[in-house]
């Protein structure tokens, strides 16, 4: 194992200075290069330039010790302007998830292409167990401290995930929050009981924090 520190020292120099040095002087259009420690997307103008790269991208890092998760490396056509119908042929798709969200091309209210970023389904799905985790562990704790360890986790969560355009998949999270601690009250009666009406009195009492856009943008 390698650090964290020390993984993103060596990928500077394996993909950023090459990149830059390298293959972006070679490339006929526009590109770009986003990592962050040891994901990294790269966008390109034009496809051609895109497959050259990705031919010799696994040597690269070859070279060095290292190899391209196979499962994550997608080739896709990420475009707001493809031909009607237009699917993505002859590449992995037409969306990617980078750092948590599902990037979408979308519309403002104003009818311009804008980039999405929604809660990708395997962050959600990852957070909601969690929630879930957490609860069965704790189940037995005062409804107080349950309270506040579930509100900091809400509070988290939209911190990092409260985008523009991602309010369905926030909502959803709360939901699922709420549905879970529920359950898991149930579970401390040894008769299971603990119904809908009873919850919404206790959240009354201990409200938890509303799903809420904290990153905004506007087009």
């Amino acid at each position: 194992m390698i650090s964290p520190l020390l993984a993103n020292v060596y990928l500077h120099y394996v993909l950023d200075d090459w990149y830059e040095g390298t293959v972006r002087p070679q490339l006929r259009g526009r590109s770009t290069l986003v990592r962050f420690a040891d994901d990294f997307v790269m966008a390109f103008e034009h496809k051609d330039d895109a497959e050259r790269v990705l031919a010799v991208l696994g040597e690269r890092f070859e070279r060095y010790g290292l190899e391209i998760h196979p499962s994550k490396t997608r080739f896709v056509d990420f475009r707001p302007d493809r031909p009607e119908g237009g699917d993505g042929s002859g590449t992995n798709g037409t969306t990617f998830d980078f750092l948590g969200f599902t990037h979408v091309w979308g519309k403002s209210r104003r009818g311009y292409d804008v980039i999405r970023q929604v809660t990708a389904k395997s962050r959600l799905a990852r957070a909601l167990s969690a929630v879930n985790d957490w609860c069965r562990a704790h189940r037995h704790e005062p409804v107080p401290d349950q309270h506040a360890h579930l509100s900091a986790m809400a509070r988290g969560h939209y911190g990092y995930y409260g985008m523009s355009g991602n309010t369905t998949r926030l909502r959803r999270y709360g939901h699922e929050l709420v549905r879970t601690w529920k359950r898991w009250l149930a579970k401390r009666s040894a008769l299971g009981d603990f119904y809908w009406d009873q919850m919404n009195v206790l959240l009354q009492q201990h409200p938890l924090p509303k799903a809420r856009i904290t990153h905004r943008y506007t087009v």
